[in-house]
């Protein structure tokens, strides 16, 4: 290709401290840039906005967040209002429920006023129940631990196999790089082992040596395995994966015999093994990196369990002798189905359980290794998710399940692997009541253009009249095969009591209808999730469960990338759209290498120096197909330290988008400049967040109580 740069103005030629009024939109500076791709001069105006340590960046930003909340002032009673429900449904005191790893239980709990949540464990009692008698050990103190910051979150927490050492890690900027700490549980001291951007961490059964993957500090890629003592001294680097389509995480099998190196990009996996007794050997890989061949493994009774796609585009489960564990000794053990995903297989002593999802609904699997025979897990809901909640005890005789739908609380239940009885342990409390009895849960399938049929779950009040009048949130994400499951929001039920009808389409891109769902919304296949969104809501349109005037969108992430594109290809299809922590700046992201997501994601979306994809994703690229007409009114909302989505995308989508535009509907921005891409970290604080987006777009349907 073709890469020439011809002139750059920074920041600094603008006025250093730019002046702007709070009741009136701000207008950012132009200033000349332009680079010259595959023959095609690009000229990008609000290059300037990415540098975030320009005062005059800064400067714009706060202005954007100033007019913002001028803009919103009239709704601010009901954002007050709806902070209030939606605290006031909220436990504020609650406790998980406990799980036992070795002779501990293990838990966190909240107190009453408190934004982070305890790290806590109990030894077990006779016959090693749960006592909740026996003296509390707080690991972690998240509030302690918080003071003084504006953002922060705890992300790993790994025991050692003999309870008396605990690694963690904690993010403290909101960029998602986290710093690992190994405290002696005893004495509650730190020890001096130390690692900046730690990815994945394991334990060694000598209960001193850590395996930790750690992250480039440019890329954010996780490419290197190092191992190091608890107790201090140099790290040692034990891999660098080369290959910048691929990362490296680490973990421990549930059998406690192997420690498990997996490598993974898009389309290939691999996976080395390590007795854990001996943390000075070598990994051996189990089966050779092969493309397009993705693959994990479990250990059992001197037999691995892989789940491999080769042969297999949706996955099926096959075992193999440890010591060879080649394709020509595989015993299959869940055949392929071209109508079920495999999504997960986790092995115990006694059985197996296999998590797999078929018309974007998932179900569990339990098999008997002594009576080799299969029962599934049944739920009633007509859309729901169902998931392994975690049971790390490779002895277990009940498997823990996390379910919930749109109008069940989540529930956290231990299924017997025997009998498949399940057993409540726990459902989230809705404090005051909610009448669940007074709404209604369906599934629904939008046929697309091409033929297929997309599916949707919805919620809604009963006896809503379908006369296009209700107001409508279409939700949509579809990307890197993750499904839209039909999972209970809280803060939801502020807006179906006031008459919102809700909706999530399962479009292109994600895995809900399986591998070729995913495969079908990516690369040069892209553009489907986009009018599979569009099609959704033509069809709810369609069918009066409402109209354009009373359709808002939401999308974040990658689903802010689908709503900067919807909102080019039918604007006038949306009543309003919030758009959160969008990747919307396509061209200008994937084509610098040194930033996070980049390269890593060419398998995803496309390499953009190569022509066919180049134009491909041009022709779709949000920030790049702006023209000049009118859009809906937009809430475009992003963190200042954001890795995943760097601020800048947002904020110079929205300079762009303001200097086009030929409507006189709102468009606003509003950053935090104290996280990142997942927003506040506070309970209370992320609760704020998501009042002051409900009154937005209840203000854009005229409701104002």
């Amino acid at each position: 290709m073709t890469l020439k740069l011809s002139r750059i103005l920074p920041a600094c030629a603008l006025a250093a401290t730019p002046a702007f009024a709070a009741d009136v939109a701000p207008v950012a500076a132009k200033t000349q840039w332009q680079e010259t791709r595959h023959g095609e001069v690009v000229t990008d105006d609000y290059r300037w906005l990415q540098k975030k340590e320009d005062p005059a960046v800064i400067a714009y930003l706060n202005a954007e967040n100033t007019y913002t909340d001028a803009a919103t002032a009239a709704s601010k009673p009901l954002a007050d209002k709806l902070y209030a429900e939606i605290k006031g449904r909220m436990q504020d005191v609650d406790l998980s429920v406990p799980t036992r790893r070795g002779n501990y239980y293990y838990y966190s709990r909240t107190e009453a006023g408190k934004q982070y949540p305890l790290n806590c464990r109990r030894r077990a009692g006779a016959n090693m129940a749960y006592d909740d008698k026996a003296p509390e050990e707080i690991l972690l103190d998240q509030n302690q631990m918080a003071q003084g910051k504006k953002f922060f979150a705890v992300g790993a927490i790994v025991v050692s196999p003999d309870e008396r050492l605990m690694a963690y890690t904690t993010d403290v900027t909101g960029f998602r790089q986290y710093e690992m700490r190994v405290k002696d549980l005893k004495t509650g001291k730190l020890l001096p082992a130390s690692m900046p951007r730690t990815t994945s961490i394991a334990w060694a059964s000598d209960n001193k040596t850590l395996f930790v993957t750690q992250e480039d500090a440019t890329t954010k890629r996780s490419d290197r395995l190092f191992s190091l003592a608890a107790g201090g001294g140099a790290p040692l680097q034990r891999y660098h994966e080369p290959v910048e389509q691929f990362a490296v995480y680490v973990n421990r099998d549930r059998d406690g015999k192997h420690l498990v190196l997996t490598m993974r990009a898009t389309d290939t996996a691999e996976v080395r093994l390590l007795d854990a007794a001996k943390p000075n050997g070598t990994f051996r890989a189990v089966l050779p990196r092969q493309k397009g061949h993705r693959y994990s493994v479990t250990h059992r009774d001197g037999r691995l369990y892989i789940r491999t796609d080769k042969d297999a585009p949706n996955f099926r489960i096959v075992t193999a002798p440890l010591a060879a564990p080649q394709p020509k000794n595989w015993v299959e053990l869940v055949p392929h189905d071209k109508d079920v995903l495999v999504s997960s297989a986790d092995v115990f002593k006694t059985h197996l359980v296999v998590t797999e999802k078929t018309r974007a609904l998932n179900r569990i699997r339990l098999y008997s290794f002594a009576a080799r025979t299969w029962q599934t897990v049944q739920f009633e809901d007509p859309v729901y998710t169902a998931d392994s909640a975690g049971t790390p005890d490779y002895t277990a005789g009940q498997f823990r399940v996390s379910y919930q739908s749109p109008l069940t609380p989540p529930q956290v239940l231990d299924v017997d692997m025997n009998s498949g009885k399940r057993t409540l342990l726990k459902q989230q409390e809705v404090v005051g009541g909610f009448d669940f009895s007074q709404y209604e849960s369906r599934r629904l399938w939008a046929p697309a253009r091409d033929g297929v049929q997309v599916p949707l779950w919805i919620v809604y009040k009963k006896g809503t009249p379908l006369d296009g009048k209700a107001p409508l949130l279409l939700y949509g994400y579809g990307s890197y095969g993750a499904p839209n499951d039909a999972r209970f929001s809280l803060a939801r039920l502020s807006l179906l009591e006031r008459g919102v009808i809700y909706a999530g389409a399962q479009i292109r891109g994600g895995n809900d209808m399986g591998e070729d769902w995913h495969k079908d919304g990516m690369l040069m296949k892209k553009k489907n999730t986009f009018t599979d969104f569009i099609d959704s809501a033509d069809y709810l349109v369609r069918e009066q469960w409402t109209s354009p005037e009373r359709l808002v969108i939401d999308g974040r992430s990658a689903g802010g990338l689908l709503m900067g594109a919807v909102l080019n290809m039918r604007p006038g299809l949306f009543r309003a759209a919030h758009v959160g922590v969008p990747f919307v700046d396509v061209m200008n992201t994937m084509m610098d290498a040194s930033l996070p997501l980049t390269t890593g994601e060419y398998l995803e979306w496309g390499d953009p120096n190569q022509k066919a994809a180049y134009d491909y994703m041009r022709s779709y690229s949000p920030y790049d197909n702006i023209e000049r007409k009118a859009y809906p009114s937009m809430l475009v909302t992003t963190g200042l330290n954001d890795s995943q989505v760097m601020y800048w995308e947002p904020a110079k989508y929205v300079a762009k988008l303001r200097a086009h535009k030929t409507d006189a509907n709102p468009l606003l921005l509003k950053t935090n400049m104290g996280a990142g891409h997942g927003g506040a970290s506070g309970r209370y604080n992320a609760i704020g967040e998501t009042a002051f987006l409900q009154a937005w777009m209840l203000s854009q349907w005229g409701i104002t109580q």
